[in-house]
């Protein structure tokens, strides 16, 4: 039994080097150069594999992701249907999405962009600032790191609320679900947070529509976008002009299309955007590698796998 990575655009070394440090006995391949006999490959980690690579694999048993999210995978048009595909689901890919979210949350409700640029230009401005009560934080995509999130916001003090497919049960975390229940959702909402996965449904969601929808109800009379979720959910240029004509306070994106963001893009240099560079939950290979060599384990001795990709769901 061999294990292969397929990962044309990571450090394939790194990965390598992590997989044989947590798991010794297993038999570590690498696409394209280190296959050997592909009928020994039963399992294989990938991310935006090529057409083809996949589906070369005769006694491929499981499709692994590197990430929580799955869609850099099923861009394959040749993917086999037949074998499962399980994604990250790990306390520590977790954890880095929640600072994140935190993170950017309470800067853009402390204002701290406004107190850069004053200490650039030497200026003491000592501006009113808010509580944390004051300020709805929505979130869309109540999955595991959405709900992580949402907990950490709601213990500051934020007043929390999410929106996903079906409803979510959180203590203090305002709940809503479905198309029906979207636009009450966005009308209460401040801060608005995207960690939806990708999928046809969700391309394009923060459009100027849904932008118009938010909350003005809050302390800075517009509300903020966070994307962290993957760059088909945003609209860039609606973006742009929703911030241009005040309709927007400010955003944080973490995710584009293309990747990287070229460098004429408008939105590096806008004044009220706060790029960062697809940074917002690091793949550790280490601790990621660790939890792959566990579920490799859970399937050879005949147990369910865990988080199996739906695939009708994308996620």
């Amino acid at each position: 039994m061999a294990f292969l990575f397929i990962l044309p655009t990571w450090p394939v070394d790194v990965w390598t080097a992590a997989m044989k440090k947590v798991a010794p006995g297993l038999d570590v391949r690498v696409w394209p150069d280190g296959m050997g006999n592909v009928a020994d490959i039963e399992y294989c980690a990938a991310w935006l594999p090529p057409p083809g690579v996949v589906k070369s694999l005769p006694n491929l048993k499981v499709i692994m992701s590197l990430g929580a999210g799955v869609d850099a995978i099923l861009k394959d048009p040749t993917l086999p249907d037949n074998i499962p595909i399980v994604r990250v689901n790990e306390p520590d890919l977790t954890g880095r999405m929640t600072e994140y979210i935190v993170l950017h949350v309470l800067m853009h409700h402390r204002q701290q962009r406004r107190i850069d640029e004053n200490q650039k230009k030497k200026l003491w401005d000592s501006f009113p600032t808010h509580a944390a009560k004051d300020l709805s934080v929505g979130i869309m995509g109540l999955g595991v790191m959405g709900a992580d999130s949402a907990v950490k916001l709601r213990d500051i003090g934020f007043r929390v609320a999410g929106w996903s497919r079906s409803r979510k049960h959180i203590p203090g975390v305002e709940s809503f679900a479905g198309a029906a229940e979207f636009d009450a959702f966005l009308a209460r909402t401040d801060v608005l947070v995207s960690l939806l996965p990708a999928t046809p449904d969700t391309d394009g969601i923060i459009n100027r529509d849904t932008i118009r929808k938010l909350s003005r109800k809050g302390p800075f009379g517009a509300p903020f976008i966070i994307n962290a979720g993957r760059g088909r959910q945003q609209v860039a240029d609606d973006i742009l002009a929703a911030l241009d004509a005040g309709e927007l306070h400010g955003a944080t994106l973490d995710v584009f299309v293309p990747e990287p963001l070229p460098p004429d893009s408008p939105l590096w240099s806008h004044p009220k955007v706060t790029v960062t560079p697809h940074c917002a939950a690091d793949s550790d290979p280490e601790t990621i590698c660790a939890y792959v060599a566990s579920n490799i384990a859970r399937h050879q001795r005949g147990e369910m796998l865990e988080n199996l990709v739906d695939r009708t769901r994308g996620y």
